[in-house]
């Protein structure tokens, strides 16, 4: 587990990919740490050493045949409710499988906000109505299904959504996926978003392309 803490009223719990806290994750929170807020990144393999991005398939087995989403799921709103009596402000953040697993916590009462990148498998739980302000961010294109057809399910929903040039990954600077401007793009929305609840928690709904490079 990842702990920082910086004194602030608010924290951020970072949910990981299949791969754990590797060093993208440990970049994520260093940043977000830069910017005054607590960070929790749990450690829901249940093994120290994360997986390699060549041991893909490998991570993705352990994942869902050891873990699972409603498990992490049920992990993670452990945490916000450890959280929620030490902070005035309880946030999510989630990649890839861990933006599902957010996903799948959007509809807890005492959480704030949720940012979620490149979420795939949020396809399958589209009958979510988060109950605080959610942001997810898409790649261009997906291998395994229609990026815009799931925008448009969400489109109804109190959800803030932004499709970005690249592909799945596009945020991190550890992977051959790693587009530089989505990724800059993405983390002033994602920090304007926190930022930006800390006055307000009124819902948006909002549609955005990166028309990046």
């Amino acid at each position: 587990m990842i702990n920082i803490q910086n004194k602030s009223d608010s924290v951020i719990i970072v949910v990981h990919e299949i791969y754990g806290i590797n060093k993208h994750m440990e970049h994520v929170c260093q940043r977000l740490s830069e910017k005054h807020f607590d960070v929790i990144c749990p450690n829901l393999l249940e093994q120290e050493a994360p997986y390699d991005y060549s041991q893909e398939e490998a991570a993705y087995r352990h994942f869902m045949g050891n873990i699972g989403f409603m498990n992490a799921s049920e992990k993670i709103k452990n945490v916000i409710q450890d959280s929620k009596d030490k902070y005035k402000k309880v946030y999510l953040l989630g990649f890839s499988i861990g933006a599902t697993i957010a996903w799948l916590c959007s509809e807890e009462e005492c959480l704030d906000g949720m940012v979620g990148y490149y979420g795939s498998r949020i396809r399958n739980y589209t009958d979510i109505d988060p109950k605080c302000p959610t942001m997810l961010f898409f790649p261009e294109t997906e291998p395994s299904f229609n990026v815009d057809d799931l925008i448009s399910c969400l489109d109804e929903k109190k959800v803030e959504v932004h499709k970005f040039n690249g592909q799945h990954g596009f945020s991190d600077p550890y992977s051959p996926k790693y587009n530089v401007k989505s990724a800059q793009e993405a983390l002033g929305l994602m920090v304007d978003f926190y930022r930006r609840l800390t006055g307000s928690k009124t819902p948006t709904s909002r549609i955005h392309v990166c028309k990046g490079e």
